[in-house]
């Protein structure tokens, strides 16, 4: 019986007709793809609260599994904050299975058929970035979009680090930025009287009485039909819908597509209150002693829908000093920036003084890695922090009343008292996604970690983190829960309850 074509098969074929000179490569790159996404998956069964395994319990060579209907699924004991791709193999009732989206169409749990096509085209378009940087740029960046484009495996944690559903072989050249292009945004306009806009939208994006708005080109090819008057040159970001004007600012354009976890819009909230963010944000950055900055949005527009917007906003570099580098966290696990537990557990140190003090002020920020930016001295050295990106702040007006500050006009998703939601928020991001995702072990966060805490005051917020289970976003568990609304979460083995080893 013929095996069915896979999308490794799918991708295989397309570049073999739009770059050829790639397919060995490709090819090359595929089994470690596939333990790479393996991994990540294998983390999320063995935490996340999966309403199908009935227990988990050691075994001889590593953990076991026990599922509801009564198979057993076997695997390396675990370490969830992992970034290696130490898992190579899993067995279900003894049969091995090193192919993620094969073991995820075997478990034939609720939603499973869709999990398996996003690890499936994760594990594929993985292979394909990784196979793409021959020839790619050696020594220190200059840029900041050339730090970013050296992030080639996306999400340190989730299963979908790769998956670009809807994007052809063409496209992920064309707009990936571990692919390294040029991409060409479409200017489409938009007659004032028709938009919204909040912030001082430049005059280079007006024309007469029209707004000019940058439009992807995905998004103009498969959302909305059309295209722009003339095109402004950009190279694309970690988030690829958001790219850096060759000039210094950043736009963040609207992009329709599905990437790791869910389809990302600009709301015609978000545009109303950028601004008010943008202020508010820059304001209480002001009460880290100068820590932490934040990013401010320039200017948003959106024309009627979340489907054509965007927002500018300035450049992390503008917060570097002579000599001095701003780099994404999560680059910093991927270049050639020496790297030692000194400094590791200086950026820990920098990232929860600001971070813990932000959260007692009543504003838990998303400080994972692609938000999160370390400004490194000339000798690399940790010295400050840069935070981008505001739409996901969770704010707690009792919390900034006691401090004697006003509640901004923004959302109401992101307002909240409940300390576990904000602290789940913080540490979530910060803690299990851009520390954990930079030591890239336990052994390593637990190090750094408890070298961090030593001297930060022992408030409420620090002693959930030192005594309690720690929060991360249920990954897994999310894309087999589709009818689930919001984020759900999954408790890992705090790091500094950790044993030796």
């Amino acid at each position: 019986m013929q095996r069915p074509p896979t999308a490794e098969d799918g991708i295989a074929e397309e570049l073999a007709v739009v770059r050829p000179g790639l397919l060995t490569a490709y090819t090359a790159a595929l089994p470690a793809a596939r333990a790479a996404v393996l991994t990540r998956l294998w983390r999320g069964l063995t935490h996340d609260p999966l309403p199908w395994v009935a227990g988990r319990a050691e075994g001889r060579a590593g953990l076991v599994l026990r599922l509801a209907d009564g198979r057993r699924l076997e695997g390396p004991r675990p370490d969830p904050y992992a970034t290696d791709a130490y898992v190579t193999v899993v067995r279900l009732d003894g049969v091995a299975y090193e192919d993620p989206a094969r073991l995820v169409t075997d478990l034939a749990v609720p939603h499973s058929t869709a999990f398996a096509d996003e690890l499936a085209h994760s594990t594929a378009s993985l292979a394909l970035s990784r196979a793409g940087q021959e020839g790619a740029g050696r020594g220190l960046p200059v840029r900041d979009w050339e730090w970013e484009q050296r992030v080639v495996d996306g999400h340190p944690f989730h299963p979908n680090c790769r998956a670009r559903l809807g994007f052809s072989v063409a496209e992920q050249l064309a707009y990936g930025p571990e692919h390294r292009p040029v991409v060409e945004l479409g200017l489409l306009p938009v007659p004032a009287g028709e938009c919204l806009v909040t912030g001082v939208w430049p005059q280079r994006l007006r024309e007469g009485g029209r707004v000019l708005v940058p439009v992807h080109p995905w998004q103009a090819a498969h959302v909305l039909k059309r295209s722009g008057e003339g095109v402004l040159a950009a190279h694309p970001l970690m988030a690829l819908r958001t790219l850096a004007l060759p000039d210094g600012p950043q736009v963040k354009t609207a992009l329709s597509a599905r990437l790791t976890s869910s389809v990302r819009d600009i709301s015609l909230g978000s545009v109303a209150a950028s601004a008010v963010l943008s202020d508010f944000g820059e304001a209480v950055a002001a009460r880290t002693d100068g820590l932490l900055h934040i990013t401010r949005t320039l200017g948003a527009v959106a024309a009627g829908s979340s489907d054509l917007a965007a927002l500018l906003r300035e450049s992390p570099e503008e917060y570097a000093g002579p000599g001095e580098r701003v780099v994404p966290v999560a680059a910093l696990a991927v270049t050639d920036l020496p790297r030692s537990p000194a400094r590791l557990a200086r950026l820990a140190r920098l990232a929860l003084t600001a971070g813990l003090r932000l959260l007692e002020l009543g504003v838990a920020l998303e400080a994972h890695g692609q938000n999160l930016l370390v400004v490194l001295s000339p000798d690399g050295d940790p010295v400050r922090l840069v935070y981008r990106d505001l739409a996901d702040l969770r704010v707690s007006p009792a919390r900034l009343a006691r401090h004697g500050i006003a509640v901004p006009d923004v959302p109401d998703r992101m307002i909240t008292d409940d300390a576990s939601a904000l602290r789940r928020k913080l540490f979530g991001s910060l803690v299990a996604g851009a520390l954990a995702g930079t030591a890239g072990s336990g052994p390593a966060l637990r190090a750094a970690l408890e070298d961090a805490v030593r001297d930060l005051p022992r408030t409420g917020d620090l002693r959930a983190l030192l005594d309690e289970p720690l929060p991360a976003k249920a990954l897994t568990l999310m894309r087999l829960s589709p009818g689930t609304a919001g984020d759900q979460w999954a408790e890992l083995p705090n790091p500094l309850q950790a044993g030796p080893g």
